[in-house]
């Protein structure tokens, strides 16, 4: 109820908006805390109110964005309603949510409390999520042990895993399995193909049995600095303003979310870490980062074709031999396959569209067959990070760290980020809670969350790959 109440206070439009069904959820909110909470976000979403998928921006116009206070309407100061958390967590992937609920295991070792929150610009948890998706659950081991008796989606085990080249068109050379083991990134062995979306939110679940506030349907718009130029928290989206600048009738203005350590686990490209990475010089001393542009498609397949647990890549044809890519092929249980090509965008031919060549890729005839008499049930693209370990930026500034891939912890070869980027979470979620709970007063900048991140398996692993991409300039040879 308290949950409702303090949304209500902030949001008024909410009231007006959901009408009846505030009161039906009054009691769902005495009941489920936040999951009531994100049922209010999702129904505002869906009436076109409050909630707005944040806008990308570059990195120098993000850090012209951080120099702006308070934003004016027609010379009043807007005054907004704040929420303090002691770990406030920016992005409800594998990142922020590995990063709650370590923070709440920390919490609860220790027998204190700890205020941890997470806010999702995505309607519900997972739909802005999107993946390949092999999972490696070296990760997951760690953070939740008993994560099989919990009932994780991970229910289609890699059973069949192979290599092809394409040279043409209409030919494919596989990869001998003995030449393919040899090279320990591209085995999927102990692997699960699952919906890294499901997983999210099965992840959303244990974080919120633990106690921890999750907050879809709210964007995240800049950060808030303290007196001394530390981060202290961030602002959500103002909605309701007109192109001109001006409050409609259902403007509301973004509320000030607060905390005492500020975890950045947004993704690729996320436009609070590309803001603070600019303000506060992390990527001083490191290399540019690369991206890449994956782009995949959902399929149900009749039976014939169907083999679940079967892992396929290649590289080469449609691609030239110059030009950094390859394409995926997985089968998950329910007949569905994810299907997919991930393009470098670093490529040298202007007229180039990686959407394009993956329609090529559809019809090669190994592909056309695999997919006839199916139907594509759903698609999306997403960018990676692409630069590795030398491309990794500082991750710690006052106020806050950044994990996952906001920060660039994808393993090229392996096509994968999403086991490296829930362990950098769940040590960045330890670091905030061990200091927040410890004697004495916390450090403002918690250093010792990227001496962990350095000692840990996630920097031995990058480290061992870190020539792999840039050995691509020389072309495929």
């Amino acid at each position: 109820a308290q949950v409702l109440a303090r949304l209500s206070r902030v949001f008024p439009a909410v009231v007006t908006m959901l009408g009846s069904a505030a009161k039906q959820l009054r009691t769902p909110c005495a009941r489920n805390g936040p999951r009531a909470a994100r049922a209010i976000a999702t129904r505002v979403r869906a009436g076109g109110g409050l909630v707005q998928a944040l806008k990308s921006h570059r990195a120098p116009q993000a850090a012209a964005r951080l120099q702006q206070q308070s934003r004016l309407f027609s010379g009043d100061t807007v005054e907004r309603e704040t929420m303090e958390f002691d770990v406030l967590i920016i992005g409800g992937g594998p990142a922020g949510l590995g990063a709650a609920i370590r923070a709440k295991q920390v919490a609860e070792k220790m027998g204190k409390e700890l205020s941890v929150c997470v806010v999702e610009k995505g309607a519900e948890i997972g739909a802005h999520i999107l993946s390949g998706n092999v999972f490696e659950p070296r990760a997951l081991n760690e953070l939740i042990p008993d994560w099989l008796e919990k009932g994780a989606p991970l229910d289609t085990p890699v059973t069949s895993d192979s290599f092809y080249w394409l040279p043409t068109g209409t030919t494919a050379i596989p990869v001998p399995a003995p030449l393919l083991n040899l090279a320990p990134a591209l085995r999927q062995h102990g692997n699960y193909i699952c919906s890294l979306g499901q997983l999210c939110r099965w992840l959303a679940e244990q974080a919120e049995e633990m106690g921890v506030e999750i907050y879809p349907g709210f964007a995240a718009d800049i950060p808030v600095f303290g007196e001394n130029g530390e981060v202290i928290g961030v602002q959500l989206q103002d909605v309701g303003v007109a192109k001109d600048g001006k409050k409609k009738d259902q403007y509301s203005a973004g509320m000030q979310l607060l905390g005492k350590q500020t975890i950045l686990a947004e993704g690729c490209r996320g436009s609070l870490s590309e803001a603070i990475m600019e303000k506060y010089n992390l990527r001083e001393g490191v290399c540019p980062q690369h991206y890449g542009l994956g782009i995949k498609e959902v399929w149900e397949i009749p039976d014939e074709n169907f083999r679940a647990g079967t892992v396929v890549h290649t590289v080469g044809w449609p691609l030239d031999q110059m030009t950094y890519g390859g394409s995926f092929i997985y089968h998950m249980k329910g007949n569905l396959i994810h299907i997919g090509m991930v393009v470098g965008l670093d490529y040298s031919n202007p007229y180039l569209s990686p959407y394009q060549e993956f329609q090529k890729f559809k019809l090669h005839p190994r592909v056309k067959a695999l997919l006839e008499g199916g139907t594509c049930i759903s698609y999306g693209a997403r960018v990676l990070n692409e630069g590795g370990i030398q491309a990794i930026p500082k991750l710690t500034f006052p106020g806050g760290m950044i994990a996952g891939c906001a920060a660039g912890f994808l393993n090229v070869p392996k096509i994968k980020g999403s086991h490296t980027a829930m362990t950098t979470g769940s040590l960045a979620g330890e670091a905030a809670a061990e200091a927040l709970l410890g004697e004495g007063p916390a450090p403002v900048e918690l250093t010792v969350y990227e001496d962990r991140v350095k000692g840990s398996w996630v920097w031995e692993e990058l480290d061992a790959v870190r020539n792999f991409k840039p050995s691509w300039h020389l072309g495929m040879m």
